[in-house]
């Protein structure tokens, strides 16, 4: 039997027809309101249509499945198809499929099919850090703000955190409690220049986009952000502060 799946099954994944994961959201409603206890704040921040990025943290391979739980709309995931995916998680993006994206290099082929998606004034969602890591938040790459700076689309950053026990804690006959913020969408951004001031645009830019995502988290989780003067100016624009596990 296959253990996993790689980078050439994984590269030739696509999104799904959009009624098709606009059905799939009712599974995403059954893990989150029923397998789950999930709560959200933050519900009024997400636009009323699109086109608009939204660019999560990664702790858990079940964010997908939460981050459609809380925008109740069809999204075109970009994720990752240089990693190895387990057998028994293959499920989700066979059935949802994403956006196929090599992490060393953003192809012109990914670009080119993001940009088809916020042209037609949909949602793309992303998990800037680049993979998945279950303890802290981590550091960003520059597609998710080049991404929006080129589709001219509003980046609305959100955090989920308890997924990352979910299995667990079901295993052991326990309700998992999930948390999912969502934050007052910034950009898009006029980034202009040579080479070198785009690099620096987009990397500050990400920097604060980071920032904006660990506002919506606990203390404990913010990496290295934690202590940044910007996080409670963030808290109090966004209208809340975070659930602690």
């Amino acid at each position: 039997m296959r253990k996993s799946f790689g980078p050439e099954y994984l590269s030739q994944l696509s999104p799904r027809p959009q009624w098709w994961r606009y059905l799939l959201t009712y599974v995403s409603l059954f893990l989150g309101s029923v397998v789950s206890k999930t709560k959200i704040k933050g519900k009024w921040h997400v636009p009323i249509k699109g086109p608009f990025v939204v660019a999560s943290n990664h702790f858990s391979n079940y964010d997908p499945s939460f981050f459609t739980y809380a925008i109740q709309k069809p999204i075109n995931f970009i994720a990752a198809s240089d990693q190895e995916v387990d057998w028994w998680l293959i499920w989700a993006p066979f059935l949802y499929g994403w956006i196929p994206v090599d992490r060393k290099k953003l192809a012109p082929s990914t670009i080119k099919k993001a940009l088809s998606v916020l042209k037609s004034n949909q949602i793309l969602g992303i998990f800037p850090d680049g993979g998945v890591n279950d303890t802290i938040l981590g550091k960003p790459k520059n597609g998710t703000v080049y991404l929006s700076t080129l589709g001219k689309a509003p980046i609305v950053p959100i955090a989920i955190y308890g997924a990352e026990t979910a299995l667990e804690d079901i295993l052991k006959g326990v309700r998992p409690k999930v948390y999912i913020n969502i934050g007052k969408p910034f950009g898009p951004f006029k980034i202009t220049g040579s080479k070198e001031s785009k690099n620096k645009m987009l990397t500050k830019i990400g920097k604060d986009m980071m920032i904006r995502i660990a506002a919506l988290l606990p203390h404990n989780k913010q990496g290295p952000y934690i202590g940044n003067s910007k996080i409670k100016r963030y808290q109090k624009e966004n209208g809340f502060i975070p659930n602690s596990l």
